[in-house]
């Protein structure tokens, strides 16, 4: 029963009109809530709430939770059970409870509201969790398991609790020429033109066009 329910809801949400190139499981809630700019995939059991906009090409994962005021840019790739908080319980108030059984919900008011952004290209692994203020840049990796908590800057890996960075993927120079090239906006026909920059190995380079 469960799989028939599943492919109504499928034909239902992925009709030609709505399509866009974007596929869209009958299984998550919230999607009212998301802009998608196209290309885009949804599993099952995703959950949005808030104001959310996804990048073209950028793929979620089986149960993620995007719960604020969040951005994730183009071509980014995001594993499962990955969560995205904007908004906190207020810790200066006599109480952090803001659910409506107490005055109505009234407390709700205290709540925290910021927001996330994510750049193109980044890589979310496996149960990483974004809280707060952050904005993550363009080409960084959040390692499976990761809190982040803090900015990242482009083109780091970062892992841990809270994550902190390991390293960057390329040299400064490199960083500069991709950051400069902007790939992520070409249109498919400009891309097929630089693709095999795509397949480089570009450790101990100070160039993607050497």
């Amino acid at each position: 029963m469960r799989n028939f329910i599943k492919k109504i809801l499928y034909y239902f949400l992925n009709t030609p009109e709505n399509k866009n190139g974007v596929l869209l499981s009958g299984f998550s809630r919230g999607l009212q809530n998301v802009a998608f700019e196209g290309k885009n995939a949804v599993p099952d059991s995703c959950n949005f709430s808030g104001k959310i906009k996804i990048g073209y090409a950028t793929t979620l994962g089986y149960n993620n939770f995007f719960h604020g005021n969040i951005v994730v840019g183009k071509y980014c790739q995001i594993g499962a059970n990955v969560a995205i908080h904007t908004t906190n319980h207020p810790t200066a108030y006599l109480s952090t409870y803001i659910n409506k059984n107490l005055f109505n919900g009234e407390l709700k008011e205290h709540k925290e509201t910021k927001k996330v952004t994510v750049g193109n290209d980044v890589w979310i692994g496996h149960n990483v969790i974004i809280v707060g203020n952050v904005t993550v840049g363009d080409g960084a990796v959040l390692a499976a398991g990761s809190v982040v908590t803090k900015d990242v800057e482009p083109y780091t890996i970062v892992a841990g609790v809270p994550a902190k960075p390991m390293r960057k993927r390329f040299s400064a120079t490199i960083i500069q020429e991709i950051e400069a090239l902007q790939w992520w906006d070409l249109p498919e026909s400009e891309l097929e033109k630089i693709k095999p920059l795509f397949f480089k190995d570009f450790t101990n380079k100070e160039s993607i066009y050497e």
